[in-house]
């Protein structure tokens, strides 16, 4: 360890499978700007590992705010699975009890705690634009998606990689990236495999994704009402809540497990 070299406490933690390495930066110490640091800690060879990286910091009028990092070093969009987590991360050091009002890139959002399995259900921005491209739907819920809907039992064999890669990459999105997500049918819910922008991978889960699939196939099958709509994931199960309404959809909440891996402490 070099001289000039202090040992830091981080924390891991994941949900569905997506996981984060959190740091309580309530102290403001953390160098926000560091992209080499954030791409150092998260990287699964010579670092900690992990599809991207949380700080939870003081913020006024809310119970903490939380900045999300993608593996690639840089500051990103809304991290739906990660803003489970880092409300777990606020349960355990005790900033919040059973409910967390906090703040995220794309604005204020309000969580619960439900038992001490660490099922953590999370309000998402109301969404009342859907666009298409092809036979594909294009949607913000936090982050910016691509759905496309695939045949029955062809999931588990689907290149998503590369053909997530060539979507993301594409003309239309080159500029600002996109998630790209695939969606069958999955009994009474559906299977979605996500390649994440930043992470440039596939995933074992992605909040805000689950939430576009589920938002896109309403969309499609075009009924409107309450949904309550099963998610596998590649890491386990997420459950997608919302009231569709013509062209708006709101209510929307992701819901899922968020889990405490483990503790540690590594030097930069």
């Amino acid at each position: 360890m070099g001289e000039d070299m202090v040992t830091h406490t981080f924390y891991k933690y994941q949900g569905a499978g997506n996981d984060f390495v959190v740091i309580d930066n309530r102290n403001g110490l953390f160098d926000s700007g560091n992209v080499d640091l954030v791409e150092h800690l998260c990287d699964r060879r010579f670092g900690i590992g992990a599809d991207g990286l949380m700080l939870l910091q003081d913020v006024a009028d809310h119970d903490f705010e939380m900045v999300y990092f993608n593996a690639d070093g840089r500051q990103g969009s809304m991290c739906g699975n990660g803003g489970r987590c880092i409300v777990a991360f606020a349960r355990d050091l005790k900033i919040i009890d059973r409910e967390a009002d906090f703040l995220a890139v794309d604005g204020v959002h309000h969580a619960q705690v439900h038992g001490q399995a660490g099922w953590i259900s999370l309000q998402m921005n109301d969404v009342d634009l859907i666009e298409q491209d092809g036979d594909a739907y294009i949607l913000n819920t936090g982050s910016p998606h691509y759905v496309k809907l695939v045949s029955k039992n062809t999931l588990v064999n689907f290149a998503v990689v590369e053909e997530g890669r060539k979507i993301r990459y594409s003309h239309a999105y080159r500029d600002g990236g996109i998630n790209v997500n695939f969606v069958e049918v999955d009994g009474d819910g559906y299977h979605l495999r996500t390649y994440e922008r930043g992470v440039e991978d596939e995933t074992l889960a992605c909040g805000t994704g689950a939430t576009a699939a589920a938002l896109a196939v309403a969309w499609h099958n075009g009924v409107d009402g309450v949904f309550q709509t099963p998610i596998r994931v590649q890491g386990g199960n997420l459950t997608i809540r919302f009231v569709k309404e013509g062209m708006r959809f709101t209510r929307v909440f992701l819901e899922g497990p968020a889990t405490f891996v483990f503790k540690g402490e590594i030097a930069w």
